[in-house]
């Protein structure tokens, strides 16, 4: 046993030490100190071989990248630096949709269809543009008002966290014009157009982004929207011009409410009994919570061992695409155990 543990200990020691040389933001380093004592979740190594081999049967995610380029159907682009600012805005407001149980989802209606979730939030933005909002004009948002961030989310019901979202705009107006003459790319130039340096940006100087939680006394870096923020102004230039970041691999997946869904279906992850019958009767799983963190640190440290698990079979991929693989998959969930309930500004 004692020799066991011995190697144990070293096996874990050499992990933070690689970590330690190719870990910028200090995400994966943190998150594994989490899932080392894990008490609600568990990461199962099994089904993420059997994962692996699944996608490099059916050339995923290169496949499934390529097949989802940016969507312009929802999001505005008029290639300037207009929409950098819209993305800034746009994921500024990236969280939370989710209704509680019994209730109907937000909604909206827009060019004929009826979205809820992420791409409502996207629709609604771009359909604020089309009605001459400008919304990408830092000197409009940090004014914005409540009344005016009512008419943008109209349609069924109210946009869960909404007083928040108000909040968010106007910081991103503030900040934006405070530091970086009212425009994004100025923060994009500064940065050298490197993706790790404009996650730290955004994390010092906009406080909604600072996706940053304490476990057991210890910092836990998620940084979830900062990381897809960059994500997202490299997929709607298509990797050009303002989109031209270096560095994005090095980014991580982008811990939210429908990765871990995924992964527990593929029994990735695994629930001590009392969180799954928390989660599956939806009850709500706060914010910080031992429970909470240890879900979207275990997604986040699964989802690296999935990269690795690929990568060892000749298939480079970026977090990113295993994260749009999983995400979209999410969106066809319905025979799936229900994500966890969490009211957060962080995801």
């Amino acid at each position: 046993m004692a020799e066991y543990s011995s190697s144990h200990n070293d096996a874990a020691e050499n992990e933070r030490y690689m970590l330690s040389m190719t870990d910028p933001l200090g995400i994966l380093s943190s998150v594994h100190k989490v899932v080392e004592r894990s008490a609600h979740v568990k990461i199962n190594p099994a089904p993420i071989d059997h994962l692996s081999q699944l996608w490099l049967q059916d050339n995923a995610p290169a496949r499934q990248s390529a097949a989802s380029l940016w969507d312009e159907r929802y999001h505005f682009s008029d290639g300037t630096a207009r929409t950098v600012n819209w993305l800034l805005v746009l994921d500024a407001l990236n969280f939370c949709f989710w209704a509680e149980k019994g209730q109907d989802r937000w909604t909206i209606e827009y060019q004929g269809q009826t979205l809820n979730g992420y791409w409502a939030e996207a629709a609604a933005l771009k359909r604020a543009v089309e009605e001459e909002l400008p919304l990408w004009d830092a000197n409009y948002l940090s004014t914005i008002s409540e009344a005016t961030v009512a008419h943008i989310f109209r349609g069924t019901g109210t946009i869960p966290l909404f007083e928040q979202r108000v909040q968010h705009a106007r910081e991103v107006g503030r900040v934006l014009l405070e530091r970086y003459a009212g425009q994004f790319t100025q923060a994009i130039a500064q940065s050298g157009r490197n993706a790790i340096q404009l996650v730290l940006l955004l994390e010092r100087y906009f406080p909604s982004f600072r996706d940053v939680a304490i476990y057991r006394g210890s910092a836990v870096r998620f940084l979830k929207r900062a990381q897809i923020t960059i994500a997202d102004i490299s997929g709607s230039f298509h990797g050009k011009g303002w989109g031209a970041i270096t560095n994005q691999d090095q980014l991580t997946i982008f811990a939210d409410y429908k990765l871990p869904q995924v992964l527990r279906d593929y029994n990735v992850l695994e629930y001590q009994t009392e969180l799954a019958q928390r989660v599956d009767n939806q009850e709500l799983i706060p914010a910080g919570s031992e429970e909470e963190v240890e879900i979207r640190a275990c997604t986040i440290w699964a989802c690296e061992l999935l990269r690795r698990a690929l990568q060892q079979q000749g298939r480079r991929v970026t977090a990113a695409e295993i994260d749009m693989r999983l995400w979209l998959l999410g969106q066809q969930s319905d025979a799936m155990h229900p994500y966890h309930r969490t009211r957060t500004i962080y995801y």
